[in-house]
């Protein structure tokens, strides 16, 4: 029920490696693949943020599209074919630099996904129910608990059972996205026909060095996953034939279901009203007036009637949205994180594989710690304010992100050179330069991130995040630096904790 080995591989060199590979099951086919990266890399909790920097974010969207999206598509679809086994990136960084490296990455690669769940998407789904089921009032501290503590335990709980049970909610969260945005799309049509639209002119869309800076992190954070399936690489009935397949279907869609309500987000709110946490839920609330309610001078929008239900319906497919974002994103994030427990690169006791479910159980409960204490720590020290709450764990989720993918970028040219005789069923062209491209893109997507501006005018006017003051830069650094060395750290701890297990298979 396992994959054989392609090449010589850093996996299949421990005895613990084979003895947790035969537990796996082989339960991903192509729709699964298809359905599992757009829930990946269609996420609905970053859709304000981006709108919030107005039309020039559209512009942005359509060029990083080009010069990242898909090159990176390209890039993965040669290394997922190329190279299927479970753990997918931590795979490609371990046998293109060392185990040390993959460790370092891996933890990275893992570590944002639970900090994102207990942050950006749990308050993402607070701010939907309350929107359209609490008449925009904020839940008290036991309200807001009880809802978001549910939130992360049943993704914890949907990553824990087998995958023939577990992948029905990226199933169900791709369906959500369709009919979500689908109808989204639709009535921002219907509502410009009754109300009109904000328009805008040619100027409003032109680039510019500080919206660049603003929206790189956050749109190549939208844009990266395609990976993410091959860290259930043994679990794939057919990854030669079926993840180049998923990759670039996944890829012209997305970029269509982040075109389409980005856009009618701009067409419909002036930008002044558009908030990262909330953008896109208020353009939903605003629209469906269309079908009952209306919106007050103070733009404020009220529902009634089919206005109520449909909005209600679609609060409901956004909660199932954002959940099934975390869930595929720890699915795949615990999986490589327990193969490095297995192949000697993190504790061994993460590196076990549930016979029941076929799943890695450990990994799936510490993610879920991790999620709470993320929540609690966060919504303690924002004093309950979700924007505060959201901002502070966007941020820390897209830069420890972008760094992992230092790693797995430069992958490709190293394993062409490395195992050049193993079979690749898609070969990407021109590799060294679309990995070194996309390298340094997010290169100075990470630097932005943590010094804005710098290279221009570090921290000034046009680069400082919304609520810090040109004399904080300072205390900004450190809080998106300190961080984000202290988790490269834990990485090299979790490398030394593998040392018995390397022992054991005769490496270092």
């Amino acid at each position: 029920m396992t994959a054989g080995p392609l090449a010589p591989d850093p996996v299949d060199t421990t005895a613990a490696a084979q003895a947790e590979r035969r537990k796996l099951r082989k339960h991903f086919g192509r729709f699964d693949i298809l359905f599992f990266l757009l829930c990946t890399i269609v996420g609905v909790d970053t859709i304000g943020a981006v709108a919030a920097r107005g039309a020039e974010a559209f512009t942005w969207l359509i060029v990083l599209a080009v010069v990242f999206f898909v090159p990176s598509a390209l890039l993965i679809a040669e290394l997922g074919a190329a190279f299927p086994d479970e753990g997918g990136p931590y795979i490609w960084t371990s046998r293109a630099f060392g185990r040390l490296a993959g460790a370092v990455n891996n933890f990275l690669y893992w570590i944002t996904n639970p900090v994102w769940l207990g942050g950006t998407l749990a308050v993402s789904a607070v701010t939907a129910y309350t929107t359209f089921f609490n008449d925009g009032k904020d839940l008290g501290a036991p309200a807001f608990y009880a809802f978001t503590l549910v939130f992360v335990w049943v993704g914890v709980l949907a990553a824990i059972l087998s995958f023939d049970i577990g992948k029905w909610i990226p199933t169900i969260g791709a369906w959500s996205r369709f009919l979500l945005l689908g109808l989204f799309t639709v009535t921002v049509v219907v509502y410009g026909v009754q109300h009109g639209l904000h328009g805008f002119g040619a100027s409003d869309f032109s680039p510019s060095y500080a919206g660049f800076v603003a929206l790189v992190p956050v749109l190549m954070f939208n844009y990266v996953g395609f990976e993410l399936p091959n860290t259930a690489g043994d679990e794939m009935t057919d990854p030669q034939k079926d993840v180049p397949y998923g990759i670039f279907r996944s890829a012209a869609l997305s970029v269509l279901l982040y075109a389409l309500p980005i856009l009618g987000i701009l067409l419909v709110l002036p930008v002044k009203a558009i908030t990262g946490l909330g953008g896109f839920v208020d353009a939903l609330r605003q629209v469906f007036t269309v079908y009952g309610g209306h919106v007050a001078a103070d733009g404020t929008a009220t529902l009634s009637g089919a206005g109520s239900v449909l909005g209600d319906l679609a609060a409901i497919m956004f909660i199932l949205t954002v959940l099934s974002s975390g869930v595929t994103w720890i699915m795949g994030s615990d999986r490589a994180l327990a193969v490095s427990g297995y192949d000697g690169a993190a504790p061994r006791f993460l590196g076990v594989i549930s016979s029941r479910f076929g799943t890695p159980v450990r990994v799936n409960v510490l993610s879920g710690l991790v999620s709470t204490a993320v929540l609690v720590l966060a919504h303690e020290l924002t004093n309950g304010s979700a924007a505060k709450l959201f901002g502070a764990v966007l941020g820390l989720a897209v830069s420890t992100t972008l760094v992992s993918y230092l790693g797995i970028f430069p992958a490709l040219p190293v394993l062409r050179r490395k195992y050049p005789d193993t079979p690749r069923p898609y070969r990407s062209p021109l590799p060294r330069l679309i990995s070194a491209v996309l390298t340094l893109l997010i290169l100075f997507a990470s630097v932005q991130l943590v010094a804005p501006g710098l290279g221009d005018h570090w921290f000034g006017a046009g680069y400082a995040p919304d609520g810090w003051s040109h004399a904080e830069r300072w205390k900004y650094l450190l809080t998106e630096l300190v961080p984000l060395i202290g988790f490269m750290l834990l990485g090299v701890v979790f490398w030394a904790s593998g040392r018995p297990t390397r022992q054991a298979a005769g490496d270092r």
